[in-house]
C-alpha cells in the first residue's frame, strides 16, 4: 500500500495472491480511497514534450537505446507530475506501448529509478509504430493527484 502525503488518498494496491507480488513489475490493480483528483496524462514518447504538429523530423531524433527512449519519456512525464505537484508514486494507471516486445526488459529497468519500488496497475502493448518517428516507446499514465497539489 502507498500513502499520499496528504492524507487525505491513499492508493491500496490489491493483490488477490500478496504472497506472489514479488513476481510481478505492476499491481494486478489499484484503488483510490479516499478524496483526490485524477490526471490522464497524454502518451509521452522520448520526442520534446511539445513538440510541432504535424511532426518536424528535426524533432524526432532519438536514441537507439530502449533505456534511453524510456528516461526520456519518463522525463516528460516529470515535468507534467512536477506541474501539479504529483510524483511517480501518485500514478495509478500506466500503458506502456512498445515497438518491439523484446524491449519490456529494459524499458522496465530504466522506469525503476523514477517508480521505486511502487508498482501501479500496468498494460503493455506492442504496436507496429508509434506517432513520433523513430519512437519505439510511448507511455501514458493516469494519476491521482493529491487534493493539496490540485490546480
Amino acid at each position: 500500500m502507498s500513502v499520499s502525503g496528504d492524507n487525505q488518498h491513499r492508493l491500496e494496491v490489491i493483490h488477490p495472491s500478496p504472497e506472489e507480488a514479488y513476481k510481478m513489475p505492476y499491481a494486478p490493480a489499484i484503488q483510490i480511497v479516499g478524496a483526490c483528483d485524477l490526471m490522464f496524462v497524454s502518451g509521452c514518447t522520448p520526442s520534446d514534450l511539445y513538440h510541432h504538429h504535424p511532426h518536424r523530423d528535426e524533432e524526432h531524433i532519438h536514441p537507439h537505446s530502449i533505456e534511453e527512449q524510456t528516461t526520456k519519456a519518463m522525463d516528460c512525464i516529470k515535468l507534467i507530475l512536477d506541474e501539479v505537484g504529483a510524483s511517480f508514486q501518485d500514478i495509478v494507471k500506466i500503458t506502456k506501448y512498445l515497438t518491439d516486445m523484446r524491449d519490456a526488459d529494459g524499458m522496465n529497468r530504466a522506469m525503476k529509478p523514477y517508480m521505486g519500488d511502487w508498482r501501479p496497475a500496468s498494460t503493455m502493448v506492442c504496436i507496429n509504430q508509434l506517432s513520433s518517428p523513430g519512437a519505439r516507446v510511448e507511455l501514458d499514465v493516469i494519476v491521482a493527484v493529491p487534493k493539496k497539489a490540485s490546480r
